[in-house]
């Protein structure tokens, strides 16, 4: 079937396909169909996003070159920040500063973070002052931050009016916001004095005051906040958005209920990569020496630790020499202590992902995962060394199995508990590289005291 017969509905689905599996024949094809191209980044930027990011970045910016700067704008928004900066560093910085200007200044600071420095302050320079400034004072927030998720464009009335006078304000300001499911009520010095859902001043009547209206000294948070204390609180109280505000009390933006939950997708993904020694803020658009740079350690650690683990079963070989089978059953008793164990930490880092678990529950959190860990490894222990039993036809070997994997499935849940426990409470990241700390002690526990018991026993 020939694309250009397509509807453009299935055009767009088809093109972004052939981009996923075929970069080349996307770029070609794009390349001589420049009206198709334009259509659909009109009609749909999110799969015009999409086709950008599949292809190579001097293409990408050769399609985004063909579009107005607003429209191109429009599809820069969609993309993944780090892909538009790569993007944006293929364009001239005019261009690319046209690009920008389009965009509300919370979305273009968060493409030009990715920037690398020169670019940044090259294409900073090119932007309108107004624009420039409101980018800047984003930019100095952290990106992991209330005030690094926050936008400007907010919607904000002053005391001392009638709900009428605010539904009239409102009319003229609701190209420049960014949603209207609260309208916020600010006094002469842009202090936050109160919040007003938009329903609630659709149906009041008209000449009743602002301030009867509204729900004064709402709940709020400073610009430094991270961003899981923003989701815990748009989560505990239902909110669309949540007001920021420094320490005077003055209104500096809002973060959406869509911001705040892309922003716990990000840390749940900055997590599972932090687990296994990756960048937390790693992306398949990261500079390869980077995450070279990023991972080697980590690896390096990791095979530090797997020449412990070697030393310690090295110390058995006379057990391993006289009852070769042993070494058949090691991995089984490793893999079954890093199974349980995972479980144990997979559960305590997401509730570590709003909250930290206090010191006083960090006893019974461990206590609970310890009884999981134990009862499961009875189970398992038992149907272990039933097999192991069937199979040698030597009970003491079955024997050694099951109280080898008793023993690893408990310690396994300790240590999947206690491990990001403690660098908790040491303030350090609870996902930091925990899976490799996790692997050690396991394979540790596992294999000495599988052998261990077998010394003993056989």
């Amino acid at each position: 079937m020939k694309l250009r017969l397509l509807r453009p509905r299935e055009l767009a689905i088809a093109l972004r396909e052939l981009a996923r599996l075929h970069p080349r024949e996307a770029e070609e094809y794009l390349d001589t169909h420049q009206e198709q191209w334009e259509a659909l980044a009109l009609a749909d930027p999110h799969d015009a996003a999409d086709i950008l990011e599949s292809i190579d970045e001097e293409a990408a910016a050769d399609l985004i070159s063909g579009l107005d700067a607003e429209q191109a704008a429009d599809v820069m928004e969609e993309m993944q920040d780090e892909a538009a900066a790569d993007v944006l560093e293929e364009l001239g910085v005019t261009e690319a500063a046209a690009m920008l200007a389009e965009m509300p200044a919370d979305e273009a600071a968060d493409i030009v973070a990715y920037l690398d420095p020169e670019a940044r302050a090259g294409l900073m320079e090119a932007l309108p002052d107004e624009h420039e400034a409101r980018i800047t004072r984003l930019l100095a927030y952290p990106a992991d931050s209330a005030g690094g998720l926050m936008t400007t464009r907010v919607a904000t009335l002053p005391t001392g009016i009638t709900t009428g006078e605010a539904i009239e304000a409102l009319r003229r300001l609701h190209e420049t916001l960014e949603d209207l499911a609260y309208v916020y009520v600010v006094d002469h010095d842009q202090r936050l004095a109160g919040v007003v859902s938009f329903r609630d001043l659709v149906f009041a009547r008209p000449g009743v005051a602002l301030d009867e209206v509204m729900i004064g000294d709402p709940v709020a948070i400073r610009p430094e906040a991270d961003r899981e204390d923003v989701a815990d609180l748009i989560q505990r109280y239902g909110y669309f958005s949540l007001p920021v505000v420094d320490h005077r009390g003055t209104l500096l933006g809002m973060v959406s209920m869509e911001d705040a939950i892309e922003a716990v997708q990000a840390e749940a993904s900055e997590d599972i990569a932090s687990m296994v020694g990756a960048g937390p803020d790693e992306t398949l658009y990261t500079p390869v020496g980077r995450s070279i740079r990023t991972r080697l350690p980590w690896i390096a650690l990791n095979l530090a630790t797997a020449f412990l683990v070697a030393a310690a079963v090295s110390r058995f070989e006379p057990v391993i020499d006289r009852v070769t089978v042993l070494a058949a059953y090691m991995p089984v008793i490793a893999g079954m202590g890093g199974n349980s164990g995972a479980q144990s930490q997979a559960v305590v880092i997401r509730a570590m992902g709003v909250h930290s678990i206090p010191a006083h529950m960090a006893r019974r959190v461990i206590l609970r995962e310890v009884m999981i860990g134990f009862f499961n490894g009875l189970a398992i222990g038992l149907l272990s060394g039933a097999i192991a039993t069937a199979a040698t036809g030597q009970i003491r070997i079955g024997v050694v199995i099951g109280l080898a994997a008793l023993a690893n499935m408990t310690m396994a849940n300790l240590a999947g508990t206690g491990i990001p426990i403690l660098l908790d409470h040491l303030g350090q990241d609870p996902a930091l590289a925990s899976n490799i700390f996790l692997t050690t002690v396991t394979d540790m526990v596992g294999f000495a005291g599988f052998l261990g018991i077998a010394t003993l026993m056989l």
